[in-house]
């Protein structure tokens, strides 16, 4: 019902937009790169081709591969060992205020000559909370009891999360501040939305990678049936 609403709030409002929105003829812009559609990608190929530009693109297509699992399997994870989904979403809540501050913080390190500074520092310390969310996921088990979890496990969890957004932020405002920095300011648009595309797929691919491998990956044991692995998912339902 939440998607619904809002996915029809977003048609009628990008439609009326649409139809109801004038376009300022009086404003002729200087230089006008592209005319059309062909003509925009023609020019995207142009620039993917650039040297500079594809060894950029091949560094953030691979660059999350060591963030993948953590970041996509973690809370999956915790609700297979009994968490229960409403206290991980509650959780999300202290986040919000958290993820609004990041960006105006870091930007004042991003905004200098080399932003990707910001970037590399991030990535061992993002990469250390991979090994902190799967001692989370290893713990649950060993302190869950009757009544749940002890609060001292969720501020555990709270502190871990918050402290991994920092690292996050500071590489995706990195990102996006190299990207601003970069593009050509005559098709900034053009420019800046294929780093960025690109720089999305390079954090989706890897994710649907882990959660695709985290069956084939998990080892099980079947209680009562020795010799079978429950390696696949028909194994396990038999």
């Amino acid at each position: 019902d939440f998607l619904f609403f809002w996915g029809a709030v977003f048609l009628v409002t990008t439609t009326l937009v649409a139809f109801l929105k004038k376009e300022n003829q009086e404003l002729i812009p200087a230089k006008e790169e592209t005319k059309g559609i062909t003509d925009t990608y023609r020019l995207l190929f142009s620039i993917i081709k650039m040297p500079a530009v594809l060894t950029f693109c091949i560094l953030i297509l691979t660059s999350k591969v060591g963030f993948s699992a953590a970041d996509a399997v973690t809370g999956l994870k915790l609700v297979e060992e009994g968490v229960p989904k409403e206290h991980l979403a509650l959780l999300a809540v202290p986040m919000v205020p958290l993820q609004i501050i990041l960006p105006l913080v870091i930007s004042k390190y991003t905004a200098g000559p080399q932003p990707l500074n910001t970037f590399y520092k991030a990535m061992p310390y993002r990469l250390l909370f991979g090994l902190e969310f799967a001692f989370l996921v290893w713990w649950a088990p060993k302190v869950k009891h009757e009544g749940g979890f002890p609060v001292y496990y969720y501020a555990v969890v709270v502190l871990s999360y918050a402290l991994h957004q920092i690292t996050l932020y500071s590489m995706y405002v990195a990102i996006m501040a190299f990207n601003a920095k970069v593009s050509d300011p005559l098709i900034g648009g053009t420019y800046m939305t294929l780093l960025n595309t690109v720089s999305n797929l390079g954090g989706n691919w890897p994710s649907t990678v882990a959660l695709w491998l985290v069956d084939p990956l998990t080892v099980k044991e079947c209680a009562g049936a020795q010799g079978h692995t429950c390696a696949t998912a028909e194994t396990t339902e038999v």
